[in-house]
């Protein structure tokens, strides 16, 4: 090694006054990658909400939103596992260039389709599974594709950061598309994603192959499909967390569905109501994106907390009187869902070897976003049949349940594990 490669190398290690995430933003690929990473999470949520408003606007069924969602999320259970090992065999940076062109293309025919005034709901359906593809397979490619930005040193900082990030674009997403749908309809929403998603592409261009730290490929073969599922059984624990992001999904990201609702039949004050419910959640998100980089390693406890506070916030803000407390509430539901899901991927990628990444958070992202669009299969029919704050308060209390079954599966196994090994 060259001492000017030593010297840039010394350069990038954060000394005892930095803080943790100093190291991979002293990266240019690094930095370049989290806009990209945040861009691109805004644009694909504005879609995912544009289409689910445009939904209940041609149907008028909190019901066939629910459907919407879950076109939008089951393909993630279908193609989850084979994108795991796709994303492991296949050049990551190539695999985004072409999801992210796919993902522009359908934004591009919603806003003329929408525009013209002539679309239908078997039309949004359509797309919702077009985007619900292409999502599942670009979801593991961009969020393994950290490991070649930044290499073993600072991953923890750079995962911690990828996932906050990630989470924050997913909740800002939605306050923007409520946003432009309230001022210019869901065509402008359709034709913004597109632009970001142009700007996505050249970002991924921007980023210099030369500088970055290619892992060895997955060994082909049979076996290799099915290498991610054996890596998790024989971890209960990381089993238990990846089990718990998929309930929390079920019960928990049903946001679209409900927010909508009460924006139309609680508060009565339609798409604007439904963009500032999505405006303040974000608020809250970006309080749980600044308290999550503050703690280095939360542990499985802490996750454990985490979703059931996430549970309780929701039953809470279901039953609030008025207008004002129902919009508090969202605030801390924001922070607590980002709060819940950057340290439980966190957990999920660090605990996973980098040569099988790939494949576990291919069965991670599928059940988290499966179970989004169970939950809004869920929170549809629910809402249909209870009423909108009865099913809020069903979903919520199921969160809190489900973060309650697993902590105590998590301290069996903790006890177990521990008398296994004093023997």
């Amino acid at each position: 090694m060259s001492s000017d490669r030593q010297h840039s190398q010394q350069s990038l290690r954060p000394s005892q006054n930095q803080p943790p995430w100093y190291q991979p933003l002293a990266q240019r690929n690094y930095r370049i990658f989290l806009v990209l990473l945040f861009t691109g999470s805004v644009g694909v949520w504005m879609q995912r909400l544009a289409q689910d408003w445009l939904v209940l606007q041609l149907t008028g069924s909190p019901a066939a939103v629910g459907v919407a969602v879950a076109l939008q999320f089951l393909p993630m259970l279908v193609v989850g596992p084979l994108s795991g090992l796709l994303v492991d065999l296949v050049p990551k940076r190539r695999i985004m260039l072409a999801c992210q062109g796919i993902i522009a293309l359908l934004a591009m025919g919603l806003a003329a389709w929408a525009a013209s005034g002539t679309i239908t709901v078997w039309a949004v359906y359509a797309s919702c599974i077009a985007l619900g593809v292409t999502s599942a397979i670009n979801q593991p490619a961009t969020t393994v594709f950290v490991n070649e930005v930044v290499g073993d040193t600072g991953l923890r900082a750079a995962i911690g950061l990828n996932n906050a990030i990630g989470q924050l674009g997913a909740m800002a997403g939605p306050a923007l598309a409520g946003a432009v749908i309230a001022q210019a309809g869901s065509a402008a929403a359709f034709a913004a994603n597109a632009l970001l998603c142009v700007l996505v592409l050249c970002m991924i261009a921007a980023i210099r192959p030369a500088e970055l730290h290619h892992s060895t490929p997955a060994v082909r073969g049979r076996g290799q499909l099915l290498a991610g599922f054996r890596y998790v059984k024989e971890r209960p624990s990381l089993l238990l967390i990846i089990a718990l992001a998929g309930l929390l999904g079920m019960f928990g990201m049903n946001g679209p569905v409900v927010l909508a609702a009460f924006a139309e039949r609680v508060w009565h004050n339609g798409v604007k109501g439904f963009g500032l419910f999505n405006t303040v959640s974000a608020v809250g998100a970006l309080a749980g994106a600044l308290l999550a980089a503050r703690i280095r390693k939360l542990g499985r406890k802490g996750i454990v907390l985490a979703a059931g506070l996430f549970g309780l916030s929701q039953l809470v803000a279901a039953l609030m009187p008025n207008l004002i407390l129902f919009t508090v509430m969202l605030v801390v539901v924001g922070l607590m869902t980002l709060l819940f899901l950057t340290s439980a991927a966190t957990a999920v990628q660090l605990e996973a070897g980098p040569e099988i990444r790939g494949r576990v958070m291919a069965l991670y992202l599928p059940l988290l976003l499966g179970g989004h669009a169970m939950g809004g299969l869920l929170a549809g029919w629910l809402t249909g049949q209870f009423g909108v704050r009865m099913g809020l308060v069903a979903t919520g209390a199921g969160g809190a349940l489900s973060a309650a079954v697993i902590g105590i599966l998590l301290w069996l196994n903790s006890r177990n594990t521990n008398s296994g090994s004093a023997r």
